[in-house]
C-alpha cells in the first residue's frame, strides 16, 4: 500500500475542517489530487465524495482511496439531487469556473449548505501591482501569467459577498486570511478583509434550504 508523507495542512483547509460536522455527507468540487477530501476523511470521518476535472488529479485521489469522479463543475452539477449532501465545497476554484453564479446555486442546492474559498483580488499587493506597475499580478495565490492561468473569473471578497446576495445565500460565516496564513480578526470590517486579506472562505446557505 502506498505511504504519503504528511504536509503541512492548508490554513483555510484547516478551517474548512472546522466547518464540517463530524460524519457529514460531503461532495467537494474540483478536488485537485484531494488534499481536503483526505483531511475530512480523517480528521471529520465524513462520507466524502469528489468531482474533479483533470483525469490524472482523479486517479491520484483514488490511489488514496477516494471516492473521486471525473467531471465539470460548469455542466454537471445540475446532475446531483437537491440536498443530497449536508456540504458543498468549493475550494479555490469558483474563479476557474466559466459560470460562477449558477455553479454557486447548484452548491447551494445539492448542498445544505455550501463552503466556498478562494483568492481575494483585492488585496493590497494585488493593487499596488496593478497600480505602479500596471500589469496583472503574479503572486503566491495567484501564480500564473495571465495568459496561462486558469482563473477566467477573479474576484474580490466584496465582489463575492455581492454575488452571495444576488443567489438569496446567508452567510453563516465568513473569514478572510492574510498572506502568512492568520486569520483576520473577525471584527474587522468587510473593506478590512477585503484590503488585507489574501484568500476567504464563506460558509453559506440558501434561504430555501432546510436546517
Amino acid at each position: 500500500m502506498t505511504t504519503y508523507a504528511p504536509k503541512t495542512i492548508r490554513a483555510d483547509h484547516e478551517l474548512i475542517a472546522e466547518m464540517v460536522d463530524p460524519g457529514s455527507r460531503v461532495l467537494d468540487v474540483g478536488c485537485g489530487d484531494g488534499e481536503l477530501l483526505h483531511l475530512l476523511t480523517e480528521q471529520r470521518g465524513v462520507d466524502g465524495r469528489g468531482v474533479e476535472l483533470d483525469r490524472n488529479k482523479v486517479n491520484a485521489c483514488v490511489a488514496r482511496g477516494l471516492s473521486v469522479i471525473q467531471g465539470d463543475a460548469d455542466r454537471d452539477l445540475s446532475n446531483y439531487p437537491d440536498q443530497a449532501f449536508d456540504y458543498a465545497i468549493l475550494s479555490l476554484t469558483i474563479q476557474a469556473t466559466r459560470n460562477p453564479k449558477p455553479v454557486l446555486e447548484n452548491l447551494l442546492r445539492i448542498g445544505r449548505r455550501a463552503i466556498v474559498s478562494f483568492p481575494n483580488f483585492g488585496h493590497w499587493q494585488i493593487r499596488k501591482g496593478l497600480l505602479l506597475g500596471g500589469r496583472m499580478p503574479v503572486t503566491h495565490n495567484l501564480p500564473d501569467n495571465w495568459y496561462e492561468s486558469p482563473n477566467a473569473h477573479l474576484c474580490t471578497i466584496r465582489d463575492f459577498a455581492d454575488l452571495c446576495s444576488a443567489v438569496d445565500a446567508d452567510v453563516e460565516r465568513a473569514v478572510a486570511f492574510n498572506a502568512y496564513g492568520k486569520r483576520l480578526p473577525i471584527k474587522w470590517s468587510l473593506s478590512m478583509q477585503n484590503m488585507f486579506g489574501e484568500k476567504a472562505v464563506f460558509l453559506l446557505k440558501g434561504r430555501t434550504a432546510k436546517a
